[in-house]
């Protein structure tokens, strides 16, 4: 086994230790959900996403591509297709990163302080531009419609 492999192998492992659930794609190891939430004290805070992660063959010295599979509402994240725009996972990224830092740092700073001058989302980054509290209202409310329809696909999945 080549030692990006073993890495990647130990970074998959130390991401399902730390209480993420991951679902794999595939059994290379290389594709996978994670299910990631809001972070506490943001407009997000409640709603639950599922993020898609595909590791590149040259990981951990290539960034894992990484998108949102149901909609958010954020300047850095393209609505339709969950793109991420992360300047850390797109250009500065390092070996010295893992994919707990992805779930535990990255993403959760992204969905906090968003950059509204390196929009995928352009009309969200304009409304956050233009009126901050309207933006975290919409986001609030985009939040809600996920926390409400994950409620709704857990119900009916629990009736007989």
């Amino acid at each position: 086994m080549s030692s990006p492999s073993k890495r990647r192998e130990m970074d998959l492992m130390k991401l399902m230790m730390s209480d993420y659930k991951v679902e794999m794609i595939n059994d290379r190891m290389q594709e996978f959900y994670v299910e990631f939430h809001g972070p506490k004290e943001s407009p997000y805070q409640g709603g639950v996403w599922k993020v898609r992660v595909e590791l590149p063959d040259a990981y951990p010295y290539k960034s894992p591509s990484i998108g949102f599979v149901n909609r958010i509402y954020h300047p850095n994240v393209d609505e339709m297709s969950g793109s991420v725009c992360l300047d850390v996972i797109n250009q500065t990224w390092s070996p010295m990163f893992d994919l707990v830092n992805v779930f535990e740092v990255f993403l959760p700073q992204l969905l906090l302080y968003p950059n509204p001058s390196d929009p995928l989302n352009g009309e969200a980054a304009a409304l956050m531009m233009r009126d901050h509290t309207t933006y975290d209202q919409r986001v609030k409310g985009k939040t809600l419609q996920i926390i409400n329809l994950a409620l709704a696909v857990d119900s009916t999945c629990m009736m007989p």
